[in-house]
């Protein structure tokens, strides 16, 4: 039988629960990108390998120009930072301090700091390697490179594949991956225990575990931004703190989640080659391209 007891407690758990603050509406998601491309600095013949230095400014390749160009937030002009540069590609700083570049003309190399260069790679099993495209280096002080074929005739081909080496602190050479068509770009995840390293032909990414000696297996695809075109291949790569992955590609910059899956794209009606976190607070993504380079804010 209903009593006037339990129509009290009733009551009072009508009031309760009308005095529960509402719940909050979710926020809506923040856009990854806050700002649109915009061109830093231009007139070059094809520019590649961008890097952030610490003391405040971008340094980037110009293959064709065979020069280093140096640019400084404010100015509007670049300037040469080293010419000859054995037409560099990929620049990454080393652990020492050191710049790593590699070359197209056939070697990875240290920039010194009186700008001389030493080869740290030219050949392997006494055969000339092919054209050095990008670097990435471990905290240990590994250093690891892609070595596709762009630009190498037939006749002066002295490898029957293009690698992925790793340079050891021998000064031997070992070959990590020789299944890609034409290898390309390369990062370690985050927390180093994984290497993306993409394929400009088959714009396949695929993803290594490395272990705490530097020690690269287990190759597994990740994702694909499809097959080379008009406007390029799966280019340079970076990633942020958040495991995400950024790629240049033949349909722009692409995002992929840690998981594989696409997080957001930019469509760029030319041909962008490579990535590089900089600026005063690190958010900003600088992109290079045949003859500029670009930079855009990220939500980080």
């Amino acid at each position: 039988m209903f009593s006037y007891r339990n129509l009290l407690v009733v009551c009072l758990l009508i009031i309760v629960s009308a005095c529960q603050p509402a719940e909050k509406p979710a926020e809506p998601e923040q856009p990854l990108f806050t700002s649109t491309p915009e061109a830093v600095t231009t007139g070059f013949r094809f520019t590649e390998g961008p890097i952030w230095h610490s003391d405040g400014y971008l340094l980037f390749s110009d293959i064709p120009g065979n020069t280093i160009y140096k640019w400084t937030p404010g100015s509007d002009s670049s300037e040469v930072f080293l010419t000859p540069s054995g037409n560099s590609n990929g620049i990454k700083i080393h652990p020492d301090g050191s710049l790593i570049i590699a070359q197209h003309a056939g070697r990875v190399s240290r920039i010194n700091a009186d700008l001389s260069l030493t080869v740290l790679a030219d050949s392997y099993d006494g055969k000339r390697i092919n054209s050095p495209n990008d670097v990435a280096i471990h905290s240990s002080g590994l250093i690891y490179f892609t070595d596709p074929d762009f630009g190498v005739s037939a006749e002066d081909k002295e490898l029957d594949f293009s690698g992925v080496y790793r340079i050891n602190p021998d000064s031997s050479l070992t070959v990590l991956f020789n299944e890609f068509s034409k290898p390309n770009g390369i990062v370690f995840s985050p927390s180093e225990e994984h290497l993306y390293v993409n394929d400009s032909t088959t714009g396949q990414i695929i993803r290594f575990d490395v272990d705490a000696a530097g020690e690269v297996t287990n190759p597994t695809p990740f994702a694909s931004i499809g097959e080379r075109g008009q406007l390029g291949g799966a280019d340079g790569m970076v990633v942020d703190a958040s495991g995400r992955l950024y790629t240049t590609g033949p349909n722009g910059l692409i995002v992929f989640n840690p998981d594989g899956t696409e997080n957001t794209r930019i469509v760029f009606e030319h041909q962008i080659t490579n990535l590089a976190w900089g600026g005063s607070d690190g958010n900003d993504l600088f992109i290079t391209s045949p003859n500029a380079v670009y930079r855009i804010s990220v939500n980080l």
